[in-house]
């Protein structure tokens, strides 16, 4: 696809990932809309980026469907989602707590769907549009502490297959990207001890590049899924 003439949707688009993606998609000419929970961080990112601000909440079925009506009114069309929209909270399986684990599966898997089926009503109708589920190294491999964000994880990895699957009928691409550990505020927002700085390691810069680069292949061509290393990371 031409970035150029993209018209997008970045969920969890205030900070991170999210952030460094709309930033890149917007610096190539796309038209970008993000969303948050946060309306302050959220319009701060936008005036930023110089994107559409559209404060929502992706595990909330209402906020969805105003979210997905309003990126196709004020981008004057709709074409591609970064489902990217997600947190996580760690600890033994011995102390994970119901709350915990429902909020996390409530945003990464239930919102990831809800954002998802709402877009690809719109991108089944015009038969065309790009899903790129942002997932994890933990949705292929568990590790301790993980019960709830690795199992959301694997989650969204089974729904990207199956999405695939039923959408590329109608030339409706779904891509998956799997970061190994990016140094975001990610574990900082999971109330663990947030890294230093550390240029061995991945930057959401990084990410970014690969999913634009991912959507500006050719509509003919589609790739399934990439997982990102740092090369040599160093603690």
């Amino acid at each position: 696809m031409d970035l150029s003439t993209a018209k997008v949707l970045v969920t969890g688009g205030s900070s991170g990932i999210g952030y460094a993606t709309a930033k890149r998609l917007a610096a190539a000419g796309a038209r970008v809309a993000i969303c948050g929970r946060n309306a302050a961080a959220l319009r701060t990112a936008a005036k930023e980026i110089g994107a559409t601000p559209i404060e929502a909440d992706v595990s909330r079925e209402a906020d969805v469907a105003r979210l997905v009506a309003t990126v196709i009114r004020e981008l004057d069309g709709y074409d591609t989602l970064i489902n990217n929209a997600g947190f996580g909270r760690f600890a033994p399986l011995i102390d994970m707590t119901t709350a915990d684990f429902r909020s996390v599966w409530e945003t990464n898997v239930l919102g990831a769907m809800l954002v998802a089926r709402d877009s690809a009503r719109h991108f089944v109708q015009q038969r065309r549009g790009n899903i790129v589920n942002v997932a994890s190294t933990s949705g292929q491999r568990g590790g301790a502490n993980g019960t709830a964000y690795s199992s959301s994880k694997f989650a969204l990895s089974g729904l990207t297959d199956v999405w695939r699957t039923e959408l590329r009928q109608y030339d409706v691409r779904v891509m998956q990207i799997n970061p190994s550990e990016v140094l975001t505020d990610f574990r900082r927002n999971s109330g663990r001890q947030a890294p230093g700085e550390n240029p061995s390691k991945l930057q959401a810069s990084d990410i970014a590049d690969v999913i634009a680069d991912m959507l500006a292949l050719s509509d003919r061509t589609l790739v399934k899924d990439v997982t990102v290393w740092a090369t040599n990371p160093k603690d």
